[in-house]
């Protein structure tokens, strides 16, 4: 699925875009985070170490401000009837993932951003780290670690094994 999604926006970009923005762009975005960003960069044909680079900062960038806001942004959106069931939605997502989180602590965050499956990654990592009331200074350098862990597997799959020592 995020090999489709992260194909279209590629399309969609087209050629006028530089392929190192695109990269940068999907990265940034909620779902696709590092492991579309590193997708696209193969197809755009992005060198490994620039692509990596891209990706891991466009992934990180939005999650200080996830950690920091995203409380006091779902409670003003509850007030409105037609955000209120996504960020239900959200919430439940995020307590879902939290159970685990939960029993193993610091190890659970880094393993739910780690992993690169469609649900878990930075953005679902800060929106846990965020409910459970885990101090920023304690979230963000696990995040990023799983951020750094998550690049490392899909640069693994997007360029091949032998892509990681050449």
């Amino acid at each position: 699925m995020t090999e489709s999604i992260t194909n279209s926006l590629v399309q969609w970009f087209g050629t006028g875009v530089p392929k190192e923005l695109i990269v940068f762009l999907i990265s940034l975005l909620p779902v696709l985070e590092l492991r579309g960003g590193m997708i696209a960069a193969k197809l755009l044909g992005v060198p490994l170490l620039r692509a990596f680079v891209l990706c891991f900062i466009g992934n990180m960038l939005p999650i200080p401000f996830i950690l920091l806001f995203i409380r006091r942004i779902f409670a003003f959106l509850k007030r409105f009837d037609h955000t209120r069931p996504l960020v239900e939605r959200l919430e439940a997502h995020s307590r879902r993932k939290s159970e685990k989180v939960q029993r193993l602590r610091n190890w659970g965050l880094l393993l739910l951003v780690a992993i690169p499956l469609p649900g878990t990654g930075g953005w679902t990592g800060a929106l846990v780290a965020a409910l459970l009331d885990i101090r920023m200074r304690t979230s963000l350098p696990i995040i990023a670690a799983g951020v750094l862990i998550a690049g490392l597997i899909m640069t693994a799959f997007s360029y091949g094994l032998l892509g990681l020592f050449t």
